[in-house]
């Protein structure tokens, strides 16, 4: 088991830094995106710069609990709706939830952003909108957000997104663009000297810290992640995921493992992990083409379980 010392991340300093200087100098645009890969600390870092802001104008009230709490008068947040209750959708819908999962933003949503900033201030001097994942805006939501931007009004738009090339570029041209970069291996080292409790930490012999770096792409998240889903497995599992599954009945006692366990996007990232593990054993391209399909198949909502069963039946036919 690793134990995790902490896992609140606002590491990026130069982005940092540039928001503290917009809050000292007062220089408040009407809009911004944060934009960079996941789990590089976008929401953590925007939901303290909101906190900021509001500071400015409410010092006295409880800003943070508030926010954190999300039950601030002044502050809005859209969040995606599951494709679960969504009756309908557009060929262009589909395009941007193939790709991000099985969620979107709805044009009611942002209905409610104009209902919430014809209501008067009550503690601050500006109305806060956050949205997180602003590229699973639908067709027509992304139109009502740009009427939006485009009047005049007492809101601050903060639009979250990892995929910058699925908004509307006429909604990048009226925001600021807030970039945060991926960190490299030797950041990553130095963030799980401080993050994690390696003095507890019990780590299966065939689990390599340099494994879990470069699969989280460059995010500290995305690295408590990884670690939190490969917490959840016995050793025993975990050393049959060391390397390539032959055996046909490991294969399916296995695959029902994970998909009980894991949602989706946790399956996702344990995909990205063993791609990593079994990339540095084999060298093998063809296996790794094998694992993107499954990631692929994951993400359009294929049955999970089925989906492992046949990736890794397939792979098991590789000469390795």
């Amino acid at each position: 088991m690793i134990e995790v010392k902490k896992n609140n991340f606002f590491l990026n300093e130069e982005v940092n830094t540039f928001l503290k200087n917009i809050i000292k100098n007062k220089s408040l645009a009407n809009g911004y995106i944060f934009y960079g890969a996941e789990g590089l600390g976008k929401k953590q870092t925007a939901l303290q710069f909101i906190k900021e802001i509001f500071k400015q104008s409410s010092p006295s009230e409880n800003v943070d609990e508030r926010i954190t709490n999300n039950n601030h008068p002044d502050f809005l947040i859209i969040e995606p709706n599951s494709l679960l209750s969504t009756k309908s959708l557009g060929s262009s819908d589909l395009e941007k939830t193939v790709k991000s999962g099985s969620e979107i933003i709805k044009i009611a949503q942002i209905r409610n952003i104009k209902t919430f900033l014809n209501q008067k201030s009550i503690n601050s001097d500006n109305k806060i909108v956050l949205i997180i994942d602003a590229h699973l805006l639908n067709e027509a939501a992304s139109n009502c957000l740009l009427k939006t931007l485009e009047e005049p009004s007492n809101g601050i738009f903060i639009l979250l997104t990892s995929k910058l090339n699925l908004l509307l570029d006429t909604i990048i041209s009226r925001c600021q663009i807030v970039r945060f970069r991926s960190f490299s291996s030797k950041e990553i080292k130095s963030i799980i000297k401080e993050y994690l409790d390696t003095s507890k930490s019990k780590i299966n012999a065939n689990l390599k810290f340099e494994d879990l770096i470069n699969s989280a792409n460059g995010s500290p998240n995305q690295l408590l992640k990884n670690i939190e889903i490969w917490n959840d497995f016995s050793d025993e599992i975990i050393s049959k995921l060391d390397s390539p599954i032959k055996n046909s009945l490991e294969i399916l006692e296995i695959s029902k493992s994970i998909s009980e366990k894991l949602e989706i996007l946790q399956q996702i990232s344990l995909v990205n992990l063993i791609q990593t593990i079994w990339w540095r054993k084999t060298k093998n391209i063809g296996l790794v083409k094998k694992l993107e399909n499954l990631k692929y198949l994951l993400r359009k909502n294929v049955q999970p379980r089925l989906a492992w069963e046949i990736a890794f039946l397939k792979i098991s036919m590789e000469d390795i």
